[in-house]
């Protein structure tokens, strides 16, 4: 394992993607996220480095099958605490792990980041030391939903709480190139989180932002979705502010958790016939447990950066930071970044024109 400054620079041909891991971050720390790293590093042929404390990484990758997948260690003891506001932790932590992570990416030593730490911080990492792509005004963090047909995409769910109309569209655009590439949607619909179906309906964010995505260039637009139709899945990405995509976020987990102890409490007092009957149904159970487990999805990209940052749950288990690893290697193979600047590029006339009627 060679040090993070001897890493083959980013424009080197062919060479494996690297994802470089906050070890420290989460509830867990480097217990759950060094084997998640590296088990999804294993599966699907990249490498980590792992940024944190090097006694506390080395101690588990003793125990680990896959720790040849390690590109390097990057060894530093600060870490951004829950209760620091992102600005200080910019100003006055400049080795906490997720700062030196972001760093990696703009040395190019790194492609991506992966982090379950302070959400606010990797977001104002993001921002500031890896910088937007020409042409976004706002990263947005996009976040996948299970529905009733397959997993849909709601963006913005808490970068951005207050917006105008032109992040909305470009939050459809970048979210539209994240849906076709690591969700394999040809041609993703786009629809605007409102209080009702018709055009029209809404506060001013969402009628002028519905204005502007029906003078879009190569979008799907499918007009407005109220909040009952998330679940069902008929619509691939459901664009809102992240004060609105933050309460949906939150509201959606709460309800899954207190479904499942519903269910469970239900199971407890029920007959002995219903038990048995449950007994047989065990693999739709299981098949429900999974569909309402945020782990299955792993993080949200935060989209519109030069580089991908994935934000992981703070209480990210291994599977959750495995699939949220998988995924920003996942970002960097297929090119997504440079999908998503051709999306933001075709309708720059429009955006333009959307900021000048400010």
């Amino acid at each position: 394992m060679g040090s993070a400054s001897s890493a083959t620079p980013k424009d080197a041909p062919k060479r494996l993607p690297i994802i470089a891991v906050d070890a420290m971050g989460g509830d867990f720390g480097p217990s759950v996220v060094v084997p998640g790293a590296l088990l999804a590093a294993h599966q699907d042929n990249f490498e980590v480095i792992l940024v944190g404390n090097e006694n506390d990484i080395q101690a588990e990758l003793a125990k680990s099958p896959y720790a040849h997948r390690v590109h390097s260690i990057s060894h530093t003891e600060e870490v951004a605490l829950m209760g620091e506001k992102p600005s200080d932790i910019l100003r006055r932590k400049k080795n906490a792990t997720i700062q030196v992570a972001c760093r990696l990416v703009k040395q190019g030593v790194a492609d991506g980041v992966v982090s379950a730490g302070h959400s606010g911080a990797s977001v104002a990492c993001g921002m500031f030391i890896l910088g937007r792509i020409p042409g976004v005004d706002r990263p947005a963090l996009a976040s996948i939903m299970p529905t009733e047909n397959k997993p849909s995409i709601i963006v913005d769910v808490g970068a951005n709480v207050d917006c105008k109309a032109h992040h909305l569209f470009q939050f459809g655009l970048m979210a539209g190139a994240y849906a076709k590439d690591l969700l394999g949607r040809e041609n993703p619909s786009v629809g605007i989180l409102s209080i009702g179906e018709e055009e029209g309906k809404g506060n001013s964010l969402v009628k002028e932002a519905y204005d502007i995505f029906k003078m879009a260039k190569g979008v799907n637009f499918v007009g407005n979705i109220e909040g009952r139709d998330l679940f069902i899945g008929e619509v691939d990405i459901a664009v809102c502010d992240g004060f609105v995509g933050n309460v949906v976020l939150k509201l959606s987990e709460g309800l899954s958790i207190s479904l499942s102890r519903i269910l469970k409490k239900e199971l407890l007092t029920s007959t002995l016939a219903a038990k048995i009957g449950t007994f047989f149904a065990r693999g739709a159970f299981s098949r429900f447990a999974k569909f309402v487990d945020y782990a299955e999805y792993g993080g949200a990209p935060l989209l519109g950066l030069q580089g991908i940052i994935i934000v992981c749950h703070g209480k990210s288990n291994t599977k959750a930071i495995a699939n949220a690893t998988r995924k920003a290697a996942q970002f960097v193979e297929k090119q997504t970044n440079v999908h998503l600047v051709q999306s933001i590029l075709a309708n720059e006339e429009l955006t333009r024109f959307s900021k000048a009627i400010k």
